[in-house]
């Protein structure tokens, strides 16, 4: 659940700090509703500054919500954004006031109520910035288990540590949103200060059987019993004696018997200081086995592309050489614009197969073949051509890639062969994005300076009257099928035409 931070913006009673810390409690406080079998609710008054302190006039307001996947929700609606209740702002109140723990008992909201409310401040620097309401839903409240007793205690241990500014751990804070980091129901192992096991779920219990554990780990030092597991000649994670025995908040991966098990340590205190830790574990071989299939994958991918290009890189080499056996001119041009285009095929293949990403750098692919296109499209060796790119194509997806390469490689050997006819000249290249009505596009501008001779007559339909050889074709293609977009010739101020060509970033989306 996200922090809601507009009523924090610019307010007079915080400091530096208070709003990330604030962030941590929120990034992690799902293990307390969860070992407390409780929703929590985040509160921050409005205006703290402005009223006196135990008034009851304060009015709070909540910033998030956690719901227990433990246990049943006291709390159906939403209601982050919204005011404290009138029966429970007193309550509030006061602890935000004196900075210790409140409760409530079951019938203080109705007779008939089976609802639990506690309230702990959260500190920071010795200065109370916030407010955490736990709420129990007690139907069909029973004699607790001891595994629920350990969870209660537990979640008492660290709201005790947050109404005292010692939980989360800013300095090695390990939060329990990211991808595989274990859960409370995934297994849970209670230490004392020594890291002896006072408790063990049955999941955890299970977690080490899997590993080849299968005496009892109550009573048993947690480091001792995998370190008794463990091969020696494996190099270990060095994060790994921090958490057996719970002295920091750190996060390890132990591998045994091609079992992968992934732990996580925080611990406790009290007045007195280390009062134990309580270590999550979780089973992430299965996790583990399909990430090792994705970089698999992604490494046959990447050879695919790379096999890929070479066959086209080969395919043009055989294009060059039958070219030159060619007598006929008309028959050594096709071949020689077919080898372009395999080539830019290629080019593209080969940035694909340097990378993972499903973002292409457009700017240094399009820069490049550019200028090779311009290099290669020339018939005249004497006819200097200069290039000039501007502005930036920036990450698009890698479907436009190769489409986008081709209509650019297409334009440039145009403008060469007909804008400046063998005469020298410049060609350019500008990218640009654009917000239009709201969405993305790419403004893709290629122009020439133009030759000796008069500029190609252009069309009111946009296209250049000498525009129905193949190359053209296959930009319109392109660019209207492929791509999405459109495209316009137009005269260029000062001699020469420009092409531009209007594309929706989200195409390859679509």
């Amino acid at each position: 659940m996200a922090l809601h931070t507009e009523p924090l913006v610019g307010h007079p009673a915080l400091q530096d700090g208070d709003v990330e810390w604030l962030h941590l409690v929120v990034g992690d406080w799902q293990l307390v509703a969860d070992l407390a079998f409780a929703d929590l609710v985040l509160w921050f008054p409005v205006d703290a500054a402005s009223s006196p302190a135990g008034s009851g006039d304060r009015s709070f307001v909540a910033l998030a919500q956690a719901r227990p996947p433990t246990s049943q929700t006291s709390l159906h609606r939403d209601i982050v954004g919204s005011r404290v209740r009138a029966d429970l702002r007193s309550l509030v109140d006061q602890a935000w006031s004196t900075g210790e723990p409140q409760w409530t008992a079951p019938s203080a909201f109705a007779p008939d109520s089976a609802m639990r409310v506690s309230v702990w401040p959260v500190q920071h620097r010795g200065r109370t910035i916030a407010v955490i309401t736990v709420h129990q839903d007690l139907t069909g409240h029973r004699t607790p288990s001891r595994l629920e007793l350990t969870y209660r205690r537990s979640a008492k241990d660290l709201l005790g540590m947050a109404a005292r500014g010692h939980w989360p751990d800013p300095q090695n804070h390990v939060g329990s949103s990211h991808r595989g980091m274990p859960r409370v129901g995934d297994g849970l192992l209670r230490l004392d200060t020594q890291g002896v096991v006072e408790f063990a779920t049955p999941n955890a219990v299970s977690a080490f059987r899997r590993l080849g554990y299968d005496d009892s780990l109550e009573g048993k030092s947690l480091a001792r019993i995998v370190t008794d597991l463990q091969d020696q000649r494996r190099p270990l994670d060095e994060s790994l004696p921090l958490v057996l025995t719970g002295k920091a908040t750190a996060r390890a991966d132990v591998e045994i018997r091609s079992v992968n098990v992934t732990l996580r340590s925080v611990p406790l205190r009290d007045e007195q200081g280390r009062a134990g830790a309580i270590v999550l574990l979780r089973d992430v071989t299965e996790l583990r086995r399909r990430e090792q299939q994705l970089v698999s994958k992604d490494a046959t991918i990447r050879e695919i592309h790379h096999r890929v290009k070479n066959n086209l890189q080969t395919v043009a080499a055989l294009l060059r050489m039958q070219s030159r056996r060619m007598s006929s001119p008309e028959a050594r041009q096709g071949l020689e614009q077919a080898m372009r285009r395999v080539g830019t095929i290629a080019l593209v293949h080969e940035t694909l197969s340097q990378g993972l990403d499903q973002q292409v750098d457009m700017d240094a692919l399009i820069g490049r073949q550019f200028r090779l296109a311009v290099e290669i499209s020339g018939d005249q060796p004497q006819a200097e051509v200069h290039t000039r790119f501007d502005g930036g194509f920036g990450q698009l997806h890698s479907d436009l890639a190769t489409p986008l390469a081709l209509v650019i490689n297409e334009l440039a050997a145009n403008a060469i062969e007909h804008g400046l006819a063998g005469a020298p000249g410049e060609i350019g290249l500008r990218a640009e994005r654009r917000q239009v009505g709201g969405n993305e596009t790419l403004r893709v501008v290629l122009w020439d300076s133009g030759g000796t001779g008069p500029a190609p007559a252009v069309k009111d339909g946009g296209m250049p009257g000498s525009g129905t050889g193949l190359g053209l074709k296959i930009v319109h293609t392109l660019v209207e099928v492929d791509l999405q977009g459109t495209i316009d010739w137009a005269p260029r101020a000062g001699g020469g035409t420009e092409v531009t060509l209007d594309l929706p970033v989200d195409a390859a989306l679509s």
